[in-house]
């Protein structure tokens, strides 16, 4: 799975992680809704990078942590998912509205492999200064760079260079910045 191969989602080892990692992760729910400066400290046990200042409100969810980094002055509002199985890695200065998704793993679209449990990672990188609307789904293997704004809602299928406006389902180009 961290050389972003098939792999089991099945296999002991990584049950235990998600097992350990929920643990986590309920704990910071719970901790961010009276004390943001306790939960920080939370995340920065979960995620495998922070920056100095990360501000996460609750109910937050992800599978792992461990291949979840986020850079210098990261916010997400409430409700967001980031399902980890390939890695997350966020810039600086970024913000996500609430219920944004982000999505690093693929399934087979042969039923029978797919019904054998295999999964494939397919890693997700968000450049600096990003601001991602409300509701947004980020899919796997999209590359977003620096200086965008994904509009609430939108699904971004593909990869997107820097200093645009996107939206819609599919994402496109709305405006160059």
């Amino acid at each position: 799975m961290l050389n972003n191969e098939r792999y089991l989602n099945t296999d002991s080892e990584l049950a235990d992680d998600r097992k350990k990692n929920r643990k986590l992760v309920n704990e910071f729910n719970q901790v961010a809704k009276d004390n943001p400066e306790a939960s920080a400290e939370i995340i920065k046990q979960i995620f495998a990078k922070t920056g100095a200042k990360v501000d996460i409100q609750p109910d937050f969810r992800c599978d792992y942590g461990y291949t979840i980094s986020v850079g210098e002055n990261f916010f997400a509002n409430y409700g967001c998912v980031f399902i980890d199985v390939g890695k997350i890695t966020i810039g600086d200065n970024c913000m996500f509205g609430p219920g944004t998704h982000i999505y690093s793993v693929n399934h087979p679209l042969d039923p029978v492999e797919r019904s054998q449990d295999y999964e494939y990672p397919k890693p997700v990188t968000i450049g600096d200064n990003v601001w991602i609307g409300g509701s947004a789904v980020i899919v796997p293997g999209v590359t977003i760079g620096n200086n965008v704004t994904i509009a609430a809602g939108a699904v971004v299928t593909k990869s997107f260079g820097d200093n645009v406006v996107i939206g819609g389902n599919p994402a496109k180009v709305l405006k160059t910045i």
